[in-house]
């Protein structure tokens, strides 16, 4: 029973089974999880993510295990996990489009994975599985926070300037 309720959390309760794009099909159950958590103090959000994210691992290892060790595609708990830490204290985040800029820049450095994150594909198991995932979260909060810093003091400039 624990067997097939991993490989349910690992497929992202069978998202990760569409047949095209799979990683960002499975990604979509992140965006109503950092949500819930933009909704939460900031030290709680960084504990639940912290949490989520040590639970990912084993997850992702567990189910790799049924394709021969590898990182499949429709193995998504890393990719939908990883994502709260994209927008983690980016209280912006919580406007819908901001969100889904978040989301697309999020997907675009996990789908190509330049440099440093194809790096983490070295990384063996679950810690690896996973490991690329978070990079790209913490690249692209990096990416978020510059634009909505640059997003608000061009508001700020506009009011003052009218």
């Amino acid at each position: 029973m624990l067997d097939t309720l991993n490989f349910w959390l690992a497929i992202g309760f069978g998202l990760g089974l569409a047949p095209v794009a799979p990683g960002t099909v499975g990604s979509l159950l992140g965006i109503p999880l950092a949500w819930w958590l933009l909704s939460r103090p900031l030290v709680q959000q960084g504990v639940i993510i912290a949490v989520l994210l040590a639970l990912a691992v084993p997850i992702c290892h567990v189910a790799a295990w049924h394709y021969a060790g590898l990182d499949h595609g429709s193995i998504v708990a890393d990719e939908y996990l990883a994502f709260p830490l994209a927008v983690i204290g980016l209280q912006a985040a919580r406007h819908p489009l901001v969100m889904a800029l978040a989301f697309v820049i999020y997907r675009f450095f996990d789908s190509l994975k330049p440099p440093p994150i194809h790096l983490a594909e070295y990384v063996q198991g679950g810690f690896g599985i996973v490991l690329d995932d978070v990079i790209a979260a913490l690249v692209t909060w990096v990416v978020m926070a510059l634009i909505v810093k640059f997003w608000q003091r061009r508001t700020a400039e506009q009011r003052l300037n009218p």
